[in-house]
């Protein structure tokens, strides 16, 4: 495989952490994203392990397997997204199950790759998972999106108090629209005809307005309220 170094000169590498109980295929997954330019600061072969180390080390995004020794996979990426609100969760696993993949998800994953996946559909997703994109394994994307609309056509329960929701300026509602289609930021932006980075910044005042965490909990959000269809 031929190396695919980070764009831009002078950019900070992205940190990744590769947690896996397989250490040949652990090793060789660190290794490959080595290569393509990344700054792999930590594996970890265990649930509480990868807990410690990630808290360490505070990598960009953390490459997790779901089957783990000593903790599940879900608890790990629940109890570091909770702790790290920036960390990005990138599930690589044997499972494509539909279970696994909602559990992921509503435990804080931002996507769920296949291991059947190639380094380079691996090293893309990583990229993208760091830039925010929610990245799934063909066919499993329809499924989360499903989820999310079943989740949201449910009535939730609504305090007496509950407060007024944020403001959020037309470009940001636009560019929350478009998320919740399922447009990648690049789509965004070309289709806006406006910057990558300045998409970036509209979803991060509106994450930051929101109060929410991540792209999977804005575009539930975004569903909930119905933008998908607008």
């Amino acid at each position: 495989m031929s190396a695919t170094h980070e764009e831009g000169t002078g950019q900070r590498a992205i940190r990744v952490m590769v947690v896996d109980d397989h250490p040949m295929w652990r090793d060789a997954v660190a290794r490959d994203l080595a290569e393509a330019g990344f700054d792999v600061v930590a594996t970890a072969g265990d649930g509480p392990q990868a807990v410690r180390r990630a808290g360490a080390v505070t990598p960009d995004v953390l490459v997790l397997d779901l089957n783990l020794p000593g903790m599940p996979g879900v608890q790990v990426c629940k109890t570091l997204v909770g702790a790290q609100p920036g960390l990005r969760v990138l599930v690589l696993s044997a499972s494509g199950e539909h279970a696994d993949v909602l559990e992921a998800v509503k435990s804080g994953a931002t996507g769920y790759l296949m291991k059947s996946a190639s380094t380079q559909e691996l090293t893309d997703a990583v990229r993208r998972t760091a830039a925010g994109d929610a990245v799934f394994t063909p066919g499993l994307a329809g499924l989360v999106l499903g989820e999310y609309r079943r989740l949201a056509s449910e009535p939730a329960p609504v305090a007496s108090d509950e407060p007024k929701a944020p403001e959020l300026t037309d470009r940001e509602t636009e560019v929350l629209r478009l998320v919740a289609k399922g447009l990648s930021y690049k789509q965004i932006a070309e289709r806006l005809v406006i910057s990558h980075r300045t998409v970036q910044n509209h979803v991060q005042n509106t994450l930051g307005k929101l109060q929410l965490h991540n792209r999977v909990e804005l575009v539930r959000y975004a569903i909930e309220r119905g933008l998908d269809d607008a």
